[in-house]
């Protein structure tokens, strides 16, 4: 048997092929201890501090009294100060900090237990922290999810429902209407599958015990919009590199008088028509346009410089120690075509493989690089911060 294709415990006893099969983007599975002794990578406080950062995208959703709220971080003290330290059943409340991946390695290498799905499709890991009763509503999601439990537990309730319509004025997508078709108790190390659209509500239950936390690991899911409207921009530029190709100007010798001045003739229509048609693209174009799209990061991701030092340095460093992304950097590739952070590069033979390793391992083991353009490339990427000597 494939190694790739043995049964997991993160999924319950069955193949990847098996989950890929009948449950990926088609229905939920519940994993009972799919990580064993799993309670979590980090604490509530250490969570809270997180939000306090200026670079971390974070949320604290509120109920009060029925009705919903939302503030966007970074936090601060008070903030945590003036939420109910104990169950308020007229005031739950909900901390959410995404991205914990580029800032926690453990949070990195939990998300690579999950390599069975492509890295393009993967988003973050996102953590939340309730006290008793807290969560963000009945919902849906446009995208596949798996709701890792650390410590605590939630109750999972889902939906079949097709009425989707939501709470008007609510600051997030809440379900106006919640018909439970099933219901599950999660606790530490437990995991559940959901695929898009099918409806939800996480509840935090604490026993007066533990608060929850649950580890969500999310993979993007771009709308059609979207993707039609970023490659029509990356076809716009790639025209741009390549005017010699749409050079040539709107030509009418054969223009004839025109009985209504105003009016745009057919033979007009089918000049630029013709025009138009020959801006073509290939399913290269296709592979380039998704590498650098899908690897961009988001608008808030910074990465920090690394110190200088010469060439000949970095290459003994690496020699010895290897190098590895860095925890913000998403590395794809298609065929010989290698992308991180929205830039990307050719290599071919040995070169091309060790990419390939630090691609699918987000490292790279001690190694000699004798290829002089790969080692510049790597000694680049390590300038600017895009990858880390280990």
């Amino acid at each position: 048997m494939n190694a790739k294709n043995k049964p997991l415990q993160l999924l319950g006893g069955i193949t990847t092929k098996a989950f890929l099969a009948e449950y990926w983007h088609k229905k939920p599975l519940l994993i009972k201890n799919a990580i064993p002794n799993f309670t979590g990578l980090l604490s509530p406080e250490e969570l809270a501090g997180l939000a306090c950062e200026d670079e971390v995208q974070s949320r604290i959703v509120e109920e009060i009294n029925g009705v919903w709220h939302a503030r966007h971080g970074p936090f601060d003290d008070e903030d945590f100060a003036a939420l109910p330290d104990q169950p308020n059943p007229n005031h739950r409340w909900t901390l959410l900090v995404q991205s914990v991946n580029h800032y926690l390695p453990e949070a990195s290498a939990l998300l690579q237990q999950f390599d069975f799905i492509p890295h393009a499709r993967l988003d973050d890991l996102m953590v939340s922290y309730a006290p008793d009763g807290g969560g963000v509503g009945p919902h849906f999601d446009s995208y596949d999810v798996f709701l890792l439990q650390g410590q605590g537990k939630r109750l999972w309730r889902i939906s079949e429902q097709t009425d989707l319509s939501l709470v008007e004025g609510a600051p997030l997508r809440i379900l106006k209407h919640f018909n439970t078709a099933e219901e599950w108790l999660l606790e530490a190390g437990d995991m559940l599958y959901l695929p898009p659209h099918l409806a939800h509500w996480g509840i935090a239950v604490t026993d007066g015990k533990t608060d929850c936390m649950t580890y969500s690991i999310g993979f993007r899911a771009p709308k059609q919009q979207e993707l039609a409207s970023e490659f029509l921009g990356f076809m716009q530029d790639k025209i741009n590199q390549e005017t010699t190709a749409y050079a040539g100007v709107y030509q009418d010798p054969d223009l004839t008088l025109q009985a209504h001045p105003a009016e745009i003739s057919d033979d007009m229509v089918n000049k630029v028509s013709a025009m138009l048609s020959a801006i073509q693209w290939s399913s290269q174009d296709v592979a380039t346009f998704l590498g650098t799209y899908l690897s961009e990061p988001k608008a808030d991701v910074v990465f920090e410089a690394n110190k200088q030092m010469k060439l000949a340095t970095f290459r003994e460093k690496i020699a010895k120690t290897g190098l590895c992304l860095d925890l913000k950097s998403q590395m794809l590739f298609f065929s010989n075509h290698f992308f991180i952070n929205g830039e990307w590069a050719d290599f071919y033979g040995t070169s091309a493989e060790r990419l390939k390793t630090l691609a699918n391992h987000r490292s790279l083991d001690a190694t000699s690089i004798e290829d002089d353009k790969l080692l510049q490339q790597l000694y680049d990427w390590y300038i600017v911060g895009y990858i880390n000597i280990r």
